[in-house]
């Protein structure tokens, strides 16, 4: 029986559920005899997008050490370096908007996010804060005044629709980790190491935040528009009845 997966198309963003026919997962046992790995190997994944419009190859490459299994099967369970091949790196397309410095700070986070995490959480620290200064309107000398006086506008309900306590206490702490880059610390001895996945952390908060803040509020105003549209047609229907009694 064929196994399904759900999985989301980095090229168009089309989530999907792929079935066998469109996965390779082929394992292959590399022929070094002297070498730190134990029997080292790479695994090659291949998944075909199942949307007509796009029909694009994702492919993923790992290396890591390999065991055999009950049959000769050679497999590489766990990864010791994982590598995007197509495409290089991947990012959500974002709607046209969203203002295009925000959408490009965020796609060049993306695209550093392993070979420079810390450069990536700089990036997305910037971000952020444009976000804070074009969706909520504030503008002073460093982020952490922006971030209190958000604060102060959400204490008084004056912030803008979407923004919540939980989403600025991420944003705050976004601050903090982008400092790492943003700022020069005092004592440049001091290095504090920032993972790859834990700068996918901070891309996924700026995601989140182009859904609640700029996409709930773009599709909010069509909705409004489109109700007051209609009742406008539905008026002008019932005049034009009027006058042709």
């Amino acid at each position: 029986m064929a196994v399904s997966r759900n999985w989301v198309c980095p090229h168009c963003d089309r989530p999907q559920t792929i079935i066998d026919q469109q996965l390779s997962v082929k394992h292959h046992r590399l022929i070094i005899l002297e070498s730190k790995y134990t029997n080292p190997g790479i695994t090659a994944i291949a998944m075909a997008c199942s949307n007509l419009s796009c029909r694009e190859l994702t492919l993923k490459v790992s290396f890591g050490e390999g065991e055999w299994r009950s049959g000769g099967e050679f497999v590489v369970p766990k990864a010791i370096h994982k590598f995007d091949l197509m495409p290089a790196f991947s990012f959500r397309a974002q709607p046209a908007y969203i203002p295009a410095a925000l959408r490009e700070d965020y796609e060049e986070a993306c695209k550093i996010r392993d070979l420079s995490p810390k450069a990536s959480a700089t990036l997305a620290r910037r971000c952020l804060q444009g976000m804070i200064r074009d969706f909520c309107g504030i503008a002073k000398a460093t982020l952490d005044q922006e971030i209190k006086e958000l604060r102060k506008k959400l204490d008084d309900r004056t912030a803008p629709s979407g923004v919540t306590h939980e989403s600025l206490d991420a944003i705050d702490a976004v601050r903090k980790v982008g400092n790492i880059g943003a700022h020069m610390e005092k004592d440049v001895d001091l290095i504090v190491g920032i993972e790859p996945g834990e700068a996918q952390m901070l891309i996924g908060l700026i995601e989140m935040l182009f859904r609640e803040w700029y996409v709930e509020r773009h599709d909010r105003t069509n909705r409004l528009a489109t109700i007051t549209a209609l009742a406008e047609e539905k008026k002008k229907t019932i005049e034009e009845l009027k006058a042709g009694l």
